[in-house]
């Protein structure tokens, strides 16, 4: 036995000393956690100590464990002390008195010992005063559980049930001793690992007091598991013993019986190990009885905040889970008002589907939105008038499993409500958990809020694109209506005139092909001619020629020789040229003058120039207003002509540059790169055209 009495003290040295490093880094100052420190410092060395003994068999050893065996016990006798006065405004003398009695008769009778001088006695005085230190001890013990108000036991009770247990222990090995003259070797090897094993209280009892200033934790988390796998190790021993007893007793089946249990034990065990409600319980089981309150905080918000935060494109679903994890509930469902105003189910979790709704302005809903409450269903069946007027809905009385209704109250009035399902375990509704939901409830409604804002703005945006589309649309149509008044304008005096026969064919034509490429558009929602190689003076031959029938008429000036070509869609670059040059016009009298040039600018670039005599512009138009949608000097403008060409422009790679003076006129440059046949292979679909 001395080898397991060797292993026994050494896993208490081992386990003292990982609690007191722990304990020194959570002190926070204070004498109640100095006295603390010193209790489980000495106790680490008087395990210590003990393991050498029980290795080398050293009488001076003996002699050391003793003594510092009297000092661990005079260090726990002035923490209970400590503890004694704390709870008392006259706190007595003579539990201290007493106690250092005890102390000194402990190092006295030691040396009575180890000097030989009680050899004879069958009475060792050693072991009598070993014995009375647990006497001694199991009275301060007594003395602080009964002085602590019955409301405030909880927090004592660890400390005062493992100091008891440690006491009862050596009541029980020294009486021995003080029977037959000598100590049990058995009972004094299992001494060592009978007082680690009361660590864990202790440390239990520090995390609920901090008045002592040692600001000890425990992970619920590894309190969990560390049960868990306890109490499956001790189901396990609890089979095997079992098994054993089968095959000793049950003679030809005893073998066959014996594997049968063991295989039908595993079985069990992996069902309760991956049962949820089991977990459940033994979760809801050490919240209650280990813990000053019964959630981890942190934790729990940075798990509910992260379930929220990873829910992807299904945020409905993970507020119910996060809601529903926080009460150990398998699940629930959204309401969130729909189309027509009225809250129907948005989302579920293991819960059916259903197609009821219930109106906003129901006694159920304005109690959700005015009281902010929740409602425990088991409750207002037992005691309905604590929720006043409520009436709950029909769909909401017949459902399957319901249990609680969280509210959901974002920055306005009602945003929708959770329907969580009665939770695995047995779950106590306290204030704890109800303020714990209501927190979570308010983080939830922030999410789903900004999910609806942001779906508003989507859809915003698509009305936006559509409205802008429109407008282009409509801005074409008002420029062919343009050209067709003019054409039918002119025809009373010119009809008979074959030339002008010919351009209102033309014109007619003209229009007829940007009607379809404006329809086009928008049934196909995209530009109907792929970008290409083109030739600029065909395309300015071909505005001006759209211009004929107008005044001034369009002076066309080619400074460049032969074909310049860029790389564009034909019909839109068309029609912003042929937006610069009908400003141009519309802004310029009868008898001024407007040009259109096509000009070479630096390498590699073209420039197509507008310029006109015309009315001009204030440079603060120019500045702030110019390229702006829906801003126009012309009574009849629309305002988007030179936002849209500077869109182009600038979507082609090039650049729109205005020169405008009050009275004098305007002058518009639109500087594009020239297109290349390699930069035309890489687009599909390219050719050359010409006009």
């Amino acid at each position: 036995m001395l080898e397991v009495a060797y292993w026994g003290y050494g896993l208490a040295a081992i386990a003292y000393l990982i609690f007191g490093v722990y304990a020194f880094l959570a002190w926070r100052g204070g004498p109640a956690g100095a006295t603390l420190l010193g209790a489980i410092l000495a106790s680490c060395l008087w395990a210590l100590a003990s393991a050498a003994y029980a290795r080398t068999d050293n009488p001076l050893l003996f002699g050391l464990c003793g003594v510092l065996d009297a000092v661990r016990t005079g260090a726990w006798y002035a923490f209970l002390v400590m503890l004694l006065r704390t709870i008392s405004d006259r706190p007595a003398r003579w539990p201290a008195v007493l106690a250092g009695v005890v102390v000194v008769a402990q190092v006295v009778s030691l040396a009575i010992d180890m000097s030989g001088a009680a050899a004879a006695s069958p009475l060792r005085p050693v072991f009598a005063a070993w014995l009375a230190q647990a006497v001694v001890g199991l009275m301060l013990v007594e003395q602080l559980f009964r002085g602590v108000p019955a409301a405030s036991r909880w927090a004592i009770k660890p400390l005062c049930i493992a100091l008891g247990a440690g006491y009862v222990f050596d009541l029980y090995c020294f009486a021995d001793g003080s029977l037959f003259g000598r100590l049990d070797t058995d009972v004094w090897a299992m001494r060592g690992i009978a007082h680690a094993l009361l660590i864990p209280l202790i440390a239990m009892s520090g995390a609920r007091n901090p008045s002592w200033t040692v600001r000890m934790s425990m992970s619920r988390e590894m309190v969990f598991h560390s049960t868990a796998l306890a109490v499956s190790g001790l189901y396990l021993l609890v089979i095997s013993a079992a098994g054993y007893y089968i095959r000793y007793f049950g003679g030809d089946w005893g073998r066959a019986l014996q594997l049968t249990l063991l295989f039908a034990g595993l079985v069990l065990l992996g069902m309760l190990l991956f049962s949820g409600a089991q977990r459940a319980r033994l979760r809801v089981f050490l919240n209650k009885h280990l813990f000053p309150y019964r959630y981890d905080y942190r934790n729990e918000w940075l798990r509910f905040t992260q379930a929220l935060a990873s829910a992807g494109g299904d945020l409905g679903q993970s507020v119910i889970r996060a809601l529903a994890d926080l009460v150990e509930s398998p699940g629930g469902s959204l309401w969130l008002r729909n189309a027509d105003g009225r809250f129907s189910m948005h989302a579920r979790l293991n819960q059916p589907s259903s197609e009821v709704s219930e109106a906003t302005d129901s006694s159920f809903c304005c109690f959700l939105d005015h009281r902010e409450w929740i409602i425990s269903l088991e409750e207002y069946r037992l005691r309905p008038a604590q929720y006043g007027e409520l009436r709950l809905p029909e769909w909401l009385s017949v459902m399957q499993d319901a249990w609680l209704v969280v509210p959901l109250k974002g920055s306005g009035s009602l945003l929708g409500f959770v329907v969580l399902n009665a939770p695995r375990a047995p779950f106590e509704i306290d204030w704890e958990v109800l303020d714990l939901l209501k927190t979570a409830q308010r983080q939830a409604a922030g999410y789903l809020e900004r999910m609806q804002a942001t779906e508003a703005l989507l859809e915003a945006r698509k009305f936006d694109s559509f409205n802008r589309m429109s407008a282009f649309v409509v801005h074409d149509l008002k420029n062919l209506v343009a050209q067709l008044s003019l054409m039918l304008k002119n025809a009373e005096r010119h009809k008979d005139n074959p030339e002008f026969q010919q351009d209102m064919l033309e014109t007619v034509a003209h229009v007829e092909s940007r009607m379809r490429g404006l329809m086009g558009q928008l049934q196909e929602k995209r530009s109907i001619d792929p970008p290409r190689l083109l030739d600029v003076v065909d395309i300015a031959r071909n505005v001006c020629r759209s211009k004929r029938g107008q005044l001034p008429k369009v002076e066309l000036k080619e400074e460049i020789g032969g074909s310049v070509e860029v790389l564009a869609h034909p019909e839109r670059l068309e029609r912003i040229i042929g937006h610069i040059v009908q400003n141009a016009l519309d802004a310029t009298e009868e008898d001024g003058i407007v040009s259109l040039r096509v000009a070479g600018g630096d390498a590699g670039r073209v420039q197509i120039i507008v310029e006109d005599t015309g009315c001009g512009m204030a440079p603060d138009f120019l500045r702030e207003r110019l390229s702006r949608p829906f801003q126009t000097t012309k009574t009849s403008g629309m305002g988007i002509g030179v936002f849209e060409t500077r869109q182009y422009v600038n979507e082609i790679g090039g650049a729109l540059r205005f020169d405008s003076e009050v009275g004098r006129g305007t002058r518009v440059t639109i500087d594009l790169p020239r297109g290349n046949r390699g930069s035309a292979r890489q687009t599909p679909e390219m050719e050359p055209v010409n006009g």
